[in-house]
């Protein structure tokens, strides 16, 4: 079982940006990481954000965002199109980013918007929390008390094994085309049949993680280009929204089934804030993706400025 710094942040990257045409009428614009309700306690004073800017709290009808200056130069409609084709662009903002909610989690549920969510002032933010109210307040009673669980299990690459199952011979050269694609196909039945009982482990860890939790998510597999070198197939790849005061039980449930698959890792990351259910539907677990992007008019200077954070677990910031 390891740990590592969450990969959802780095996916919470905007879809498209809105063709509205704006001007910008100041050089700082209002950089939103997330809205919540009051904290427990202070925020470290030495907290920055993206920019290097300090989060501060802006209150507006029941609710508190969270947010900081960004220059219009970087988050401008125009500038921010070039800025997401820059991957260490993104990765440095997804990292100040997730550094800001990861302090928020200490003091706080807070409900984390997406990545590059910008208003052009606090007017804007005031109008997003005013219209979105009712849709935020669901949300945050859902997630509260909560943090998100990240649990993904690979399957080693080397866990099919070269000869055929139950084959102990060593194996020469193939004496003919025949017996060469005899042993491919040998190969290939190892190969499904392994990957057959991953799956089938990987389901029923999921069945009892699920039953455990408030709420469930299961991502799309994460892409063998992003993981690490070594790491195999990833076979399952789940978020579990699970009470704080829970959270010893449920990774005792992780930790029971370790080696008890041979060639296979339980990955657990955690504790996050709720990126993975941030939208505002029921808790039945989802299969796939789920992402509800909101709007806020011509308030805002993107065109995603919605309430949801990232549901995918593809790419990992370092």
């Amino acid at each position: 079982m390891t740990a590592e710094v969450n990969p959802n942040a780095s996916d919470d990257v905007i879809d498209g940006v809105s063709d509205e045409p704006h001007d910008e009428p100041h050089d700082e614009l209002r950089y939103v990481y997330a809205v919540c309700r009051r904290l427990s306690g202070p925020l470290h004073a030495d907290l920055t954000g993206v920019g290097g800017a300090p989060p501060r709290q802006l209150a507006h009808a029941g609710l508190i965002a969270v947010v900081g200056p960004v220059p219009a130069r970087d988050f401008g409609l125009e500038p921010l199109r070039a800025h997401l084709e820059d991957l260490d662009w993104l990765s440095e903002t997804a990292r100040a980013h997730q550094h800001v909610i990861g302090a928020l989690t200490a003091v706080t549920c807070p409900l984390p918007l997406r990545l590059a969510t910008v208003f052009r002032d606090d007017s804007g933010v005031r109008a997003m929390l005013e219209g979105e109210s009712a849709r935020l307040g669901r949300i945050l009673d859902r997630i509260e008390g909560h943090v998100e669980w990240g649990v993904k299990v690979w399957l080693h690459p080397d866990a099919g094994g070269v000869a055929s199952a139950g084959s102990s011979r060593p194996r020469g050269a193939p004496a003919s085309g025949r017996d060469y694609l005899r042993r491919r196909r040998e190969q290939r039945t190892a190969s499904e049949e392994t990957t057959a009982r991953a799956e089938v482990f990987a389901r029923r860890l999921h069945a009892e993680l699920a039953r455990s939790a408030a709420a469930s998510r299961q991502h799309p597999p994460q892409s063998p280009a992003l993981a690490a070198p070594g790491s195999g197939l990833n076979v399952l790849n789940a978020a579990y929204l699970v009470p704080r005061s829970y959270a010893e039980e449920f990774l005792e449930l992780i930790a029971r089934t370790e080696g008890s698959q041979p060639g296979l890792r339980v990955e657990v990351t955690g504790p996050w804030a709720a990126y993975s259910f941030t939208d505002d539907a029921d808790d039945a677990d989802d299969t796939g993706m789920t992402e509800t992007t909101g709007t806020v008019g011509t308030t805002g200077v993107t065109g995603v400025t919605g309430v949801t954070g990232t549901t995918r677990k593809d790419t990992e910031t370092g």
